[in-house]
């Protein structure tokens, strides 16, 4: 069964980067969104099942979309991709339901590790 993927980062060479890395053959339909009010509202219409979502964005950052996530009770996988490495973000996302938190720019094998990881692939 195919998986609504979205991938929300504000940077086109990190959502390209990102799709790159995905599992061959993994049985995706990719939405892109360029900040987290496009991130939202993709989740809202069902695009966003599985998301891979950067922190720090224009008009709505990833704390805001998880927010608003957990806030409107969406059903959405999120594993954030970010720069933002401090311990506290790793800290404050989890407790905010991401799943994971992997460390830009994302490897093929950090992703496939953490996918195996829940059962996603």
């Amino acid at each position: 069964m195919t998986i609504p993927l979205l991938i929300c980062d504000d940077s086109n060479m990190a959502r390209k980067q990102v799709a790159k890395a995905l599992p061959a053959g993994w049985d995706v339909e990719i939405t892109f969104a360029t900040n987290g009010l496009e991130g939202i509202q993709a989740i809202r219409d069902g695009k966003g099942e599985m998301v891979f979502l950067d922190l720090t964005m224009p008009e709505m950052d990833g704390y805001q979309v998880l927010e608003a996530v957990k806030n409107e009770g969406l059903d959405a996988m999120i594993i954030v991709i970010s720069g933002d490495i401090q311990p506290d973000a790793y800290t404050r996302v989890t407790k905010m339901g991401a799943m994971e938190f992997i460390q830009k720019p994302v490897s093929p094998e950090k992703l496939q590790e953490v996918l195996r990881k829940f059962g996603l692939i």
